[in-house]
């Protein structure tokens, strides 16, 4: 695939409502994702595979299966909780409550431990281990990124 070819696909999309297309030949896969008005692209090298173009709802769905908190371990015994998408992090469902969960508690799988707010939707995020908050590392109200450390969990 030449760059010509890169570009027509680019030109395509920026036309459509499409935010994401994977292309996938014998030699080649190409991703071309859409971000805030900005488009980039990625040719990776590759060996046997079948032309493959994801639609937006297939891309969608993928998204909604990987929102899961992430669980990491840091060089202590500590687990690190992270943020599964981008938005803004409360601890608490709004500014009157008392926060989901605070330095000393104790948590278990399933409990929600914060909210991050993404395009208007309000995400309750659960924990995926048990133990006890040692550090809350995100400030509430603020900003957080994909894969950002949220909380340090005592797992024992």
């Amino acid at each position: 695939m030449n760059s010509k070819e890169i570009q027509d696909i680019i030109n395509f999309i920026k036309k459509t409502d499409l935010d994401d297309v994977s292309i996938e030949t014998e030699n080649y896969k190409i991703r071309v994702k859409k971000n805030s008005g900005s488009i980039s692209e990625k040719v990776i090298h590759k060996s046997e595979s079948p032309l493959k173009i994801e639609s937006k709802e297939q891309v969608i769905q993928k998204e909604e299966v990987e929102l899961k908190t992430e669980v990491e371990k840091p060089s202590s015994k500590n687990l690190i909780i992270k943020s599964p998408m981008i938005g803004t992090f409360y601890q608490s469902p709004n500014p009157e409550s008392n926060p989901f969960v605070s330095v000393g508690d104790n948590i278990k799988p399933g409990q929600t431990i914060c909210i991050i707010e993404a395009m208007k939707l309000f995400n309750e995020i659960e924990s995926e281990v048990s133990g006890k908050v040692v550090k809350i590392l995100a400030n509430d109200s603020s900003p957080v990124e994909f894969d950002q450390p949220l909380y340090e969990i005592d797992p024992s």
